[in-house]
């Protein structure tokens, strides 16, 4: 059966990961535990007697190199990729549990979030989904950066990006209606330039990253390939992306074009796009098919796509 869209949804049962955060380094486990229609993306510090942060606009830190939350002065960082995996696998509630600081790296991309979603199963809940179902252009512009979103059916994003050598200019256009999701923008994962590894550690980051996972480029190319995607660098910003527009706190019902953005300039379009109430509406996704009146409970969630190994 299709799932049906209009419907919020949860995972079915409980996960857990383990790794490494990719900035600090340190160790860390994280548990992603079913939560109740409308109750959205809650993270929770169980090292700090259960703090809990919703992962909403309002709770946005200063963002650089990844996306962070705080609240009451606790941070949770990096939450672009799990923030990404779910928007991208349509999962709306969820408590994600984490006894540090940052979320794990993984394989540096949304890939391993999909798998296990769809290892469990993604259920299906008893209240309409709502979006953010964009009236009229919001813009955020820096010199030659450029992002904004626009009215438009279903979700679609438009992203270009022009970095130095090996990468150079890619660009790509993606609508997560399509639900190619788990196959086409998962996968990708996060890259950096070997020859900034020393001023970046220097400064605090990346202290976590290593060979596998992240993408590291020579003047040449990856030292560790071969690309998952000859366009993987895009489709990664594509990814962190839809991660950073979930603290818009729903999906969004529109077209986002980005140009050379990054996490400050995605998460300045949730607050500006937030800020302007006469710029959206709320809307319930319509109900698809008279079938879908009746909600089964549970659902596999197997119309999103993932790559063969043979395709990684």
């Amino acid at each position: 059966m299709a799932k049906p869209a209009h419907l919020e949804q949860t995972i079915a049962e409980p996960l857990e990961f383990s790794g490494v955060g990719l900035h600090s380094g340190a160790p860390v486990t994280m548990r992603l535990l079913p939560a109740p229609a409308g109750s959205g993306i809650v993270f929770r510090r169980t090292d700090l007697d259960n703090f809990e942060i919703p992962a909403n606009g309002r709770n946005v830190a200063k963002v650089s190199y990844a996306t962070s939350l705080m609240r009451q002065g606790v941070l949770i960082s990096t939450t672009e990729h799990l923030l990404s995996a779910l928007i991208g696998t349509g999962i709306d509630n969820v408590i994600v549990e984490l006894d540090n600081l940052e979320l794990p790296i993984l394989d540096g991309s949304a890939l391993p979030y999909v798998e296990a979603f769809l290892s469990v199963g993604i259920r299906t809940q008893r209240r309409r989904r709502e979006t953010i179902r964009v009236l009229r252009g919001v813009e955020v512009r820096e010199g030659d950066k450029f992002i904004g979103v626009y009215p438009g059916s279903g979700y679609r994003i438009s992203y270009a990006i022009d970095f130095p050598a090996p990468i150079g200019k890619q660009k790509t256009c993606v609508d997560l209606a399509a639900e190619t999701y788990g196959s086409t923008i998962a996968p990708a994962r996060t890259f950096g330039y070997k020859a900034e590894e020393q001023k970046l550690r220097d400064m605090g980051l990346i202290r976590g990253a290593s060979t596998e996972n992240a993408i590291v480029l020579s003047a040449k190319g990856p030292i560790n390939g071969p690309l998952r995607f000859t366009d993987e660098y895009v489709r990664h910003k594509v990814l962190d992306l839809i991660g950073d527009l979930a603290l818009a706190g729903r999906r969004i019902e529109g077209h986002v074009v980005a140009e050379r953005a990054g996490h400050a300039m995605h998460t300045a379009l949730v607050s500006r796009l937030l800020k302007d109430r006469s710029a959206w509406e709320l809307a319930h996704i319509p109900v698809e098919t008279a079938a879908d009146e009746g909600v089964r409970e549970e659902h596999s969630g197997a119309r999103v796509g993932t790559p063969a190994l043979a395709s990684i």
